[in-house]
């Protein structure tokens, strides 16, 4: 994580040469602020990868010593045969495309999003008394 840390640390720096410079030369508000806060994102990122690095084990990626495998093993938990983001992509796709033809397509989107949302967060859950 140090790693990361760093390098968000040095890519929030770069932005905001690169924000200082765009704003004196533009004079646009609008892209000049985006990249502030796209330097704010970066130091938030940053500042909370290299906080959490000194709290946690040194892991792989740390070390100049270490071999592939020493990352390998369980990742997490990833569900098989989820239907849950099919229902949110297409809810997505069509609640962006409400932007661009017409705010109406959120009738059909947003139901999707909830669905697919209320899906992918119940999937495993069975109840507390349920009996087998």
């Amino acid at each position: 994580m140090k790693v990361q840390g760093k390098m968000f640390l040095w890519l929030a720096a770069f932005i905001l040469v690169i924000a200082i410079v765009y704003g004196v030369w533009s004079k646009e508000p609008a892209g000049t602020t985006a990249l502030f806060l796209a330097f704010g994102l970066s130091v938030m990122i940053g500042y909370y990868l290299a906080f959490t690095a000194r709290r946690v084990d040194q892991l792989a990626q740390d070390n100049d010593e270490a071999d592939v495998a020493d990352e390998a093993g369980e990742v997490g938990f990833f569900s098989p045969h989820s239907w849950q983001p099919l229902a949110l992509g297409i809810g997505g796709a069509l609640a962006f495309l409400a932007v661009v033809f017409g705010w109406w397509l959120l009738y059909f989107g947003f139901p999707l999003i909830l669905i697919g949302l209320w899906g992918w967060v119940f999937e495993y859950y069975h109840g507390e008394n349920r009996t087998q």
